[in-house]
């Protein structure tokens, strides 16, 4: 946060907060993740958007620890992850194995 003053006032002004991605960083994730030319809904893209969504989130998080509302958000993307992960284990678990290993999630 910076301040300036101006007309004898102190003004702050709020640097932009990179919580959400945008679209030009979302391009790039999906262009990493998508299965073919015109994937965009994936559930490997999806959770690789959400994962990157989450790493921010979590950044934010240690900043700014009594920040309940933005902890609520990062709990339901958390759970929203978890359960695209179980239907991709469930459906092909070639494609999770790979997802998870290229996202670094499990050891």
């Amino acid at each position: 946060m910076e301040f300036h003053i101006a007309r004898g006032r102190i003004k702050k002004k709020l640097q932009r907060n990179n919580m959400a991605l945008t679209p030009k960083e979302k391009l790039k994730i999906i262009e990493k993740y998508k299965l073919h030319k015109f994937d965009t809904g994936s559930a490997e893209v999806q959770a690789a958007l959400l994962s990157e969504e989450i790493r921010r989130l979590a950044l934010h998080l240690k900043k700014h620890q009594k920040d309940n509302h933005s902890r609520r958000g990062l709990l339901m993307m958390v759970a929203k992850r978890k359960k695209l992960l179980d239907f991709l284990k469930r459906e092909d678990e070639k494609r999770y194995n790979g997802l998870v290993r290229k996202l670094g999630l499990k050891k």
